[in-house]
Order: structure tokens, then C-alpha cells, then sequence
């Protein structure tokens, strides 16, 4: 009687706990719309999926919806008397636990009824204790009190979870199979209904046996039950075709730069999306083998490449994401050598310079500073052209001291440089850190013709139905320097990759760029552009030591090559545009324009007189008439015959037409003269390169070419 009477109370406590929680269940409404995180796929510039982030839910289908193959399997191998117990199965739950205590097993499992796994999947955590396991079978109960059979089904095939990230059947067999779960056929079922006992285990792009192996036993179950023919066990779950997983090595340094962007892009939302970006698949697969193959042993490498709108069409951050994720593209600061340059001679191509202006490249001391080349050596009079070829370091020394350290810091804000910039006498040859790809968008704008560039990789971010939530937009157009200034500076770097630092950037067709390497060749760059795409690469070692034989000339600028050669093939050649359309001020149609009519200006002669066209020596003019002569030699006789008023030597001296000393000269508007013959070109032989300045302070350390 007293069994009886507490048995009895057990029932009718148990019945007011179903009772109690079945009034406390949400809706069916409710369950359906219930979503605890946000999927993002995301998407290569052609529309085909790199990346998948967060749990995905696909798309939700309604019980009529679900094909029965997909039922039956899960039916059968998880729930066989589903239909029939009440939400907890007595006999399954009675037979574990007689198992548990006459000790013919290790431990109770195995119990859980799709009713049970439903209510710990939306309500309760995995925890294995007693207190939980009481929890789900009441709030079965609760759930088989309040919804029906094939409401459950639905639920719990729209909700289970798969492995890979996969919440639902139409989510599994879109990561798995490439369809939606509506065409799911018999084997394709087994493999899905399989997973849940073990997601990670029997997961087919873990292991494709070991899904296999449990399919076929998920078919046996099925026949077993009457629930398929013998016929349509027989199907063959090694024929199914899986889908194939893409590469997410190195396109994740892309995502990890790319998707933090949304926070700006969209508003706050649960909801699931994709997006669209700029990454090419097969350029992203290029970039990293280059990189990885040009590499020194102990040295990362980094990639951008933009396209001339400013898409990243590749982006590799380091040699190996899952060894080290840290991205040295976009997030490390590194000195980039004489890649600097770049900024340098823009100054000076704005400030009046021209490429086959003479320079001369002599020992030159800035505030204690002294660079020195390569070589030691100096090649003296040279052009612009030349020197910038040559990588000479001098040469931009005297440059960046006359047009102003800060001038130069100022045209690398413009370009894009963020990081800090220094104005102390070194940063010429690049002495300040920066980012690979704010380098490699300032090069991209040189391309473009001087125009802004600025880097992006989200083209549009829409919902899993098509609405289209964010769409890129072209930003106004910025004129950074002349277009003149912009075509001089392309002539400068085809140079250097012609006949220069950057000759193993060759591709076969023109290319213009930059080699940059910092002292004792701790950092290599290369940054170019050809056929409308600019790429930089850099390498060196995260802890900053040194690397033997390291220069921008070398790896980086055949990783450029290797890369590049794959990027413009199916592009066309663009030759580069070099002829300049100078302002009047720096380009004269003759040397009236210089100086003027003959009729309206005096010459000096050697004692400081003035003397007026057509006067003779010694005559007065309008400024001598109280002076008395001084005796002078006599200047002699041009080549029309006529008497000159000075001699020629004098003249060169008065105009500045000829220039003796070891710094460079700018020709200063209006008054400038016509360019100079240009001299040979120094001897491949006897090259102008890197060197160091000993004994400096971290600030002022030289850098190479």
C-alpha cells in the first residue's frame, strides 16, 4: 500500500511538472523563429562560396516539405518507436538502466528520444547529470503533450545539429551536397541522418569512410523496419558526391580584414547574410603559392594585390594562417627601404624637377647625416631618371633636403601612408614603418594617373533571399598630383624594372616598380603595377632579424613576377603612357620664354656693368653712366660674327646654364631652362645600390635600396 500510495504521488507530481512546463513552452510559432546567432557565407568575386562563419540554419521546411527517405533515416536510426512512446521510450530508458545496475555495461547512453534531443537542443545544455536528464524528460513530456508527431519531426530536422557549423537538414545538405535538402536522395539521407551521434566523427570532409561506414548502417536499420525495400538499401553511399571544400588557409587573412567591416556596413542584425567580395579564387591561390615558393627558409611574406579601382583581388598575410594568423598585410608595420623613394621624387617631380634633369650623386651630409651607396662609390653627374633606376642614395638625400623633409612626409599622407612619419633626414630612404597595403593603394594611385585609390573588398552584402543590404559605391574621384607628375613618376619606376633594382620583376611585358630594402636586410619589398593591377609583397622575419641575402631585388621581386605572370595573363598588354604634357611654366616653347625678348633685358658684364643689347663693351648704360670704366678683357666674337658683350663662360655663370657643385638643382619657374644632354647611363657594372650609415640612433638608421 505504501508503494503504492508514493508511486502514486510520483505519477501525479510528474503529471503537474508536464503540465506546468507544457503551459511554459513558447509557441510552435515561436520554436520555429527562435535563432541564436548569425550565419555569414561569404563569397568570391565570381559568387562561389570561400568561407562560411557561424552557425547555419538554411533554409526552414515545413514537415510536407521534407522528403521521407530524410524522416525514415532519422526515424530509424535514432528514434525507432518515435511514433508511439509518449517522449520518453520505457524500454529503452528501463533497459539502460537494469544495464546500469547489474554492471553489464560501463554507462547509461543511448536513451534519448528525438523528443528528448529536441528539448536539450533548444532548452538545456549536454551537461551528463541526473538533474538534467530528469529536466528533458519532463520537458518532452511537455513538448509530446503540446505538439504532434510531425510537428516534433519538423522541429527537430530544422533544428539538429549536423557538425561543420550546420544547424538543420537543408543547412547539412547544402554544406555537404551543394543542393537544398529538398532533393536529398536515399543514400544522401543516411549519410546526414548518420552525423548526429557524432557530428565530428562522422563528418564526410573528415572522413568520408568512416560517414560511409555509418550510411550503410543507417540503411540496414531502415530496411530492418520495413521502412525502405531491400532495393533501396542496396544504393551506394561511395557514389554520392560531395561537395568540395575550398582552400580557407590563406583567404581567411582576407575575412579577418574584411568582415569586421560589417559592423560599420550594417546595421545590427541576427539575420542570416552573404557577402560578396572582391577576392579572385585563383589569383588568392597564386599569391600564396608565390609567396610560400619565394620565401627564405625562416621568413614570412606578405601579398596585396588592387586592382585599378582599388578590389583586393588577392590578400595573403602571412606564409601559413593556421601556424601563425597574425596579418602582415594589413595589420604589420615594417620599414620599406628605398620603396619609399616613391614619395621622395613625386615631391620633387611636383616642386619642378623632370626625369632627365641632372642630378649629381656625390658624398652629401644632412644635419650630421651622411648616406652612402652600396658600393661606396659615386657616379657624379646623372639624370633623374638614372638615379631613381640605380636606387642612388644620395641622390633622393639632397632631393628630400631641398624640397623639404616635410614636404616629402606630407605627399606620404596624400598617398595614404597612416602609420607615423618621420621628418628626420633618413626617412628618405624609408626609415619610417608602414603598412603593405597602404604602400601598395600609394602605388596604385601612381598608376592611375595620380588619382586616389582606396582599397576594398565588399562589393555588396544581401540576405539569404536576394535583398541586397549594402552595395559598394565608387568614391568621388581625388586628384592627388598632376597627371604630368603622376607620368613621370611611371617613367621613373619602368626604369627601375627595365634597367634597375627591380630587373627579376620582369613579366614580358611593362612593368613599373620599386625594390626596398631596409639594413642588414631585415625587410625585402617590391611594389608594381602592369596591365591595370598594382601587387607589393614584402618578407622578412616576425622578430625582426636579419636575413641573409635579402633585398626587395630578389625574393619579393620574383614573388611579384611569379604572381603577377598568373594575374595578367588573360588581360591585355597596356604599354605605359610616359609622354608628359608639362605646364607652360616648366616646359618652354623656346628661350625667348626663358628670357624674355633680347630687347627688354641688359646683360652684366664682368665688373657688375650693365650693358644694353647692341651697345658695345664699355659703352654706358642706363645704370653705368656715373661710373667710370674699369679696363676688362675683351669678350670677343660670337658665332654670327657679331661682337659679344660678355664672354661665354661668364654668360653660363650669370644664367646658371651649367652647374658644378655635388647637390642637385631645381629648376625654379619661370625661369628654367631647357633640359640638358643626357649622359649615358651608368655601367650595369659599377650599379648604385644600398649602404649604411654606422653608429646612428633607431631613427636615423640608413636604409638600402
Amino acid at each position: 500500500m505504501w508503494v503504492f500510495g508514493l508511486a502514486l504521488l510520483a505519477v501525479i507530481f510528474l503529471f503537474l511538472a508536464v503540465a506546468f512546463a507544457a503551459r511554459s513552452l513558447p509557441s510552435y510559432e515561436e520554436l520555429k523563429a527562435a535563432q541564436t546567432a548569425q550565419t555569414i557565407v561569404v563569397r568570391a568575386a565570381d559568387g562561389s562560396e570561400i568561407f562560411e562563419l557561424g552557425p547555419s540554419y538554411g533554409e526552414w521546411l515545413d514537415q510536407d516539405q521534407i522528403p521521407e527517405e530524410m524522416k525514415q533515416a532519422m526515424v530509424a536510426v535514432e528514434d525507432r518507436r518515435f511514433y508511439s512512446h509518449f517522449g520518453v521510450d520505457i524500454w529503452r530508458t528501463g533497459g539502460a538502466l537494469i544495464e546500469g545496475l547489474t554492471g553489464s555495461r560501463a554507462r547509461v547512453g543511448g536513451t534519448s528520444t528525438i523528443t528528448q534531443q529536441l528539448a536539450r537542443n533548444v532548452f538545456l545544455n549536454s551537461n551528463r547529470t541526473l538533474d538534467r536528464k530528469v529536466r528533458e524528460a519532463v520537458l518532452a513530456m511537455a513538448i509530446e503533450m503540446k505538439f504532434d508527431k510531425e510537428q516534433i519531426l519538423e522541429l527537430y530536422l530544422n533544428k539538429v545539429y549536423f557538425g561543420g557549423g550546420a544547424y538543420g537538414v537543408d543547412s547539412a545538405s547544402r554544406k555537404f551536397f551543394s543542393h537544398p535538402a529538398t532533393e536529398l536522395s536515399t543514400a544522401e539521407a543516411a549519410i546526414i541522418a548518420g552525423l548526429v551521434k557524432a557530428p565530428s566523427r562522422y563528418s564526410p570532409t573528415a572522413d568520408v569512410d568512416a560517414a560511409v561506414g555509418r550510411a550503410q548502417v543507417v540503411l540496414r536499420l531502415m530496411r530492418e523496419q520495413g521502412l525502405i525495400t531491400a532495393e533501396q538499401a542496396s544504393v551506394d553511399p561511395t557514389a554520392v558526391k560531395l561537395k568540395q571544400e575550398p582552400g580557407q588557409n590563406s583567404v581567411r587573412y582576407f575575412t579577418d580584414w574584411a568582415l569586421p567591416q560589417l559592423d560599420i556596413l550594417l546595421p545590427n542584425t541576427l539575420e542570416p547574410i552573404e557577402v560578396w567580395t572582391t577576392i579572385d579564387t585563383g589569383m588568392q591561390r597564386a599569391a600564396s603559392a608565390a609567396v610560400k615558393a619565394n620565401a627564405p627558409k625562416g621568413t614570412q611574406g606578405a601579398l596585396v594585390s588592387l586592382d585599378r579601382d582599388g578590389a583586393i583581388r588577392a590578400l595573403v598575410g602571412g606564409t601559413d594562417y593556421v601556424t601563425s594568423n597574425f596579418n602582415r598585410a594589413t595589420v604589420a608595420q615594417r620599414q620599406p627601404g628605398s620603396a619609399w623613394k616613391l614619395f621622395v621624387y613625386l615631391a620633387a617631380l611636383e616642386s619642378g624637377y623632370r626625369v632627365d634633369d641632372k642630378v649629381v650623386d656625390a658624398p652629401v651630409t644632412i644635419d650630421g647625416w651622411s648616406p652612402k651607396n652600396y658600393n661606396g662609390r659615386y657616379a657624379g653627374e646623372m639624370t633623374v631618371r638614372q638615379a631613381f633606376a640605380y636606387s642612388i642614395n644620395t641622390v633622393a638625400a639632397q632631393l628630400g633636403n631641398e624640397v623639404g623633409f616635410g614636404t616629402v612626409a606630407s605627399m606620404a599622407r596624400r598617398f595614404g601612408i597612416t602609420s607615423p612619419v618621420s621628418t628626420y633626414p633618413s626617412m628618405v630612404l624609408g626609415s619610417s614603418e608602414v603598412r603593405l597595403l597602404d604602400m601598395t593603394r600609394a602605388f596604385a594611385s601612381v598608376a592611375d594617373g595620380g588619382m586616389a585609390v582606396e582599397p576594398y573588398g565588399i562589393v555588396k552584402v544581401t540576405t539569404a533571399s536576394g535583398e541586397v543590404l549594402y552595395q559598394h559605391e565608387k568614391p568621388r574621384d581625388v586628384r592627388l598630383v598632376p597627371d604630368y607628375v603622376a607620368t613621370q613618376m611611371t617613367d621613373l619606376l619602368q626604369a627601375a624594372v627595365q634597367t634597375g633594382t627591380g630587373k627579376a620583376a620582369q613579366i614580358g611585358r611593362p612593368v613599373a616598380g620599386k625594390t626596398g630594402t631596409t639594413s642588414s636586410n631585415k625587410d625585402g619589398y617590391f611594389v608594381g603595377f602592369s596591365s591595370g593591377l598594382t601587387t607589393g609583397v614584402w618578407m622578412g622575419r616576425d622578430d625582426n632579424k636579419a636575413v641573409s641575402g635579402l633585398s626587395g631585388g630578389a625574393a619579393p621581386a620574383k614573388a611579384f613576377a611569379a604572381f603577377m605572370r598568373f594575374a595578367v595573363k588573360d588581360r591585355p598588354i597596356e604599354p605605359f603612357d610616359t609622354d608628359t604634357d608639362l605646364p607652360d611654366w616648366q616646359s618652354e616653347p623656346n628661350e625667348e620664354f626663358n628670357y624674355g625678348d633680347p630687347e627688354d633685358y641688359y646683360f652684366i658684364d664682368e665688373q657688375g656693368n650693365l650693358i644694353e643689347p647692341g651697345r658695345g663693351a664699355g659703352e654706358p648704360g642706363p645704370s653705368s653712366e656715373a661710373v667710370t670704366e674699369q679696363p676688362r678683357s675683351q669678350p670677343g666674337e660670337g658665332a654670327d660674327g657679331e661682337r659679344q658683350a660678355v664672354d661665354d663662360d661668364f654668360l653660363r655663370r650669370a644664367i646658371g646654364s651649367g652647374n658644378s657643385g655635388g647637390q642637385a638643382t631645381r629648376p625654379q619657374p619661370p625661369q628654367q631652362q631647357p633640359p640638358p644632354t643626357p649622359l649615358p647611363r651608368p655601367s650595369p657594372a659599377q650599379p648604385a645600390g644600398r649602404g649604411e650609415a654606422p653608429n646612428l640612433p633607431p631613427s636615423q638608421r640608413q636604409q638600402n635600396q
